[in-house]
């Protein structure tokens, strides 16, 4: 009853591997995750902000309370959202946590 070394070998690089395929695989879903959900709220903030700003001429701004409160989002995700999409920015005047998006009063 000799176990050979080798098959014990073979073993433990077939568990190790299979392990680090799993773990890379369980990483990369949740990175695609993300990624897919950042996309969704850039696009449904956007959407909600040129829907909801007056018209072409105004410096309209909402707040990110409002704008969290429309979209179902945290304000924390909101702000990181916002800060983030090319086409958003942040008031830079009198009033903080207020976002517009350019063409509205402002050009890129």
């Amino acid at each position: 009853m000799a176990v050979d070394i080798c098959s014990i070998w073979e073993g433990i690089v077939i568990g190790a591997v299979g392990g680090a395929l799993a773990g890379l695989t369980v990483w990369g879903v949740g990175q695609l995750q993300r990624k897919w959900l950042e996309r969704l709220h850039k696009y449904r903030i956007y959407s909600w902000l040129k829907t909801n700003l007056p018209d072409k001429d105004a410096n309209e701004y909402r707040s990110t309370r409002a704008i969290a409160s429309w979209n179902n989002l945290n304000e924390d995700r909101v702000r990181y959202i916002c800060s983030i999409h090319d086409d958003i920015y942040l008031s830079t005047g009198e009033k903080e946590d207020m976002w517009s998006i350019y063409g509205v009063g402002r050009k890129k």
